[in-house]
């Protein structure tokens, strides 16, 4: 049976933070994850999730200012302190929370700066971040993300996650079903002749980015096909709900009535 997360950075966003714990608790999910827990502290998220019975299965590194719109972290040079930094806290909270997976996401390719220069640093900080949550335990994943959504952002096929992995020992990937589909990967066959390298599954539809079913992927054959692999990480539902998150869940129920 699939392990399946809610992704609480965009699932229940009717609601505040702290609030969407107890409603994906009331929804069926047993774990969740957030892609920036750092405006709760350690004790308020633990408070969360021990009094909604849940488990926090995935966090980012912090990535600077790449949402607003910035290059981020941890590809662009001159920057390596601050991303030192962004992991000293990311390590801070996983260890605290008992997270098992920390995701680091690459950035963006900075003007002025070459594709190789923008790769030497970004295996330099996943070496440094590789090396600093292994001593807890903790497995350090790394993301491709479409470019049609993200220009310029550094990693943005398989072929780039399969590379990292060659070159950072100890590297796994974040394989998401939606931004993989959007870079025109066959997601089923990818996620099977990759499932030693991934440390987490994250899924949308395509090409909306909303619940399963209301795209063109087949989550039945993706679902069906990671059941019956030795896959035992967790699913995580990071998708826009095309309405209220509670009316986008029929494929949870169908999901776990078929399994």
């Amino acid at each position: 049976m699939l392990n399946f997360s809610a992704n609480l950075s965009l699932l229940f966003t009717e609601r505040p933070l702290a609030e969407r714990f107890a409603a994906a608790r009331a929804a069926g999910f047993r774990a969740v994850e957030i892609q920036f827990p750092y405006e709760l502290s350690v004790p308020q998220l633990k408070a969360l999730l021990t009094g909604n019975d849940l488990r926090l299965v995935l966090i980012n590194v912090p990535a600077g200012d790449l949402m607003e719109g910035g290059d981020g972290l941890a590809c662009v040079p001159g920057r390596e302190k601050a991303f030192r930094e962004a992991v000293a806290l990311a390590l801070e909270y996983a260890t605290a929370l008992e997270v098992p997976t920390v995701n680091v996401l690459a950035g963006r390719q900075a003007a002025g700066v070459s594709e190789e220069d923008c790769y030497s640093t970004l295996q330099g900080n996943l070496h440094h971040a590789v090396t600093a949550f292994r001593k807890a335990g903790i497995r350090v994943v790394t993301e491709a993300i479409n470019i049609f959504d993200m220009p310029r952002f550094l990693v943005h096929s398989l072929a780039d996650m399969q590379q990292l992995c060659e070159q950072v020992p100890g590297l796994g990937m974040q394989f998401d079903c939606y931004h993989m589909a959007r870079m025109g990967e066959d997601v089923a066959t990818a996620l099977t002749s990759n499932l030693p390298l991934i440390g987490h599954v994250q899924f949308a539809d395509a090409p909306g980015r909303h619940e399963p079913g209301s795209g063109s992927l087949d989550f039945l054959k993706i679902f069906s096909g990671l059941e019956a692999s030795s896959y035992n990480g967790w699913c995580g539902a990071e998708y826009r709900p095309s309405q209220r998150t509670e009316s986008t869940l029929a494929w949870l129920a169908r999901w776990q009535q078929t399994s």
